[in-house]
């Protein structure tokens, strides 16, 4: 997804490369469907920007391998569309951001209202017949409706205000107390695909936002709660946890998600937004000392310290930056880049 790492770069102030010409290629990415060498840019991305989604395809006269990723490929391209959209509205480029925020909605035109989970769709606009959510490759990348319905980072308020706020918190909530009995989730079998049909494999990459989405629904003492267990839980220095051993460590994002995740920091949105932010959480550590670059940031040191961080289960009572309550669960980037402190006063059950 370069996209959202070239935007997500842009709006945290990095801009010391050809930006014209980066946002040029932003656009070719989520807009031009010419082709193109496989590996260099978006496949279906033509039938993305006909339909408003990738149309799935059968096996059958006129197939082709990429479109068995129909629904996946959906859910992905939404969520760049969505983050270079922002790009365009901060460069006040209207034409372009009408554009990608109308491919944004993407994953809404997969959305079967009838069991509330993100299905394939053939390009006649029907939804294909015989969908099982926990089947893997029919429209899925390495994962299930169960797992990918969840992928909706820059829209999360709009996903769960089609799930319903109890049935979303409730499915999430369940989801990871049947993967918790797995070792979320692959059980005493170590692999990055022994989870792909399970509810929820922190071994590949589609599901490692999903504890977050907690904060983002009201529910913010469950992604305390479920982080913290994955950082428990999951990772380790024993054969079958052992960092990367077995899991799907492209790019070392699994090992990232959990230097982020235990700092207590985390955004769903990948810092891609206008003003971006991060979602707050409950640190593993008593004190964490971010060093931030001169050369982008005007602070020196953003420093992260806990009171009452006890026992495995620690849930936050308040958070405070530089003294002054924080309202809600949600810290702006602007913030931490300047500099100071965030402490957190914590509780065990």
């Amino acid at each position: 997804m370069l996209s959202t790492i070239i935007a997500g770069a842009y709006q945290c102030g990095i801009r010391d490369f050809d930006t014209k010409l980066a946002y040029e290629a932003c656009l070719k990415n989520e807009l031009d469907g010419k082709d193109r060498p496989f590996g260099a840019g978006k496949v279906n991305t033509a039938e993305f920007v006909k339909y408003g989604y990738v149309p799935h395809q059968d096996q059958g006269e006129g197939y082709h391998e990429t479109f068995m990723f129909s629904a996946s490929h959906t859910l992905e391209y939404s969520y760049s569309a969505w983050a270079v959209a922002q790009w365009a509205k901060s460069l006040g480029d209207t034409e372009n951001y009408d554009k990608l925020m109308n491919l944004s909605k993407g994953w809404e035109r997969l959305y079967d209202t009838s069991c509330n989970f993100i299905r394939p769709k053939k390009a006649d606009g029907k939804f294909v017949d015989n969908f099982n959510p926990m089947e893997v490759w029919r429209g899925f990348q390495e994962g299930n409706a169960w797992q990918y319905t969840f992928y909706v980072p820059h829209d999360v308020k709009g996903l769960v205000a089609k799930v319903g706020t109890e049935e979303f918190n409730a499915r999430l909530d369940s989801i990871f107390t049947q993967s918790q009995k797995k070792i979320f989730s692959g059980g005493t079998e170590v692999g990055a695909f022994a989870g792909l049909e399970t509810l929820y494999n922190h071994g590949n990459q589609p599901c490692l936002h999903i504890s977050w989405l907690f904060n983002e629904a009201g529910r913010p003492e469950l992604t305390q709660k479920w982080v913290r267990a994955i950082l428990n839980e999951f990772y380790g220095t024993d054969g079958v946890h052992g960092y990367g051993y077995g899991q799907d460590e492209d790019q070392g994002q699994l090992g990232a998600w959990y230097v982020i995740s235990s700092m207590g920091l985390f955004d769903v949105k990948g810092l891609t937004d206008i003003h971006p932010s991060f979602s707050l959480g409950a640190p593993l550590f008593d004190k964490i000392t971010i060093h931030l670059n001169k050369e982008y940031y005007p602070g020196d040191q953003f420093v992260i310290t806990t009171t009452g961080n006890t026992g495995s289960d620690a849930y936050v009572n308040q958070y405070l930056l530089n003294g002054k309550p924080i309202q809600g669960v949600h810290l702006p980037f602007t913030e931490i880049v300047k500099g100071g402190k965030l402490e957190v006063q914590m509780h065990t059950n």
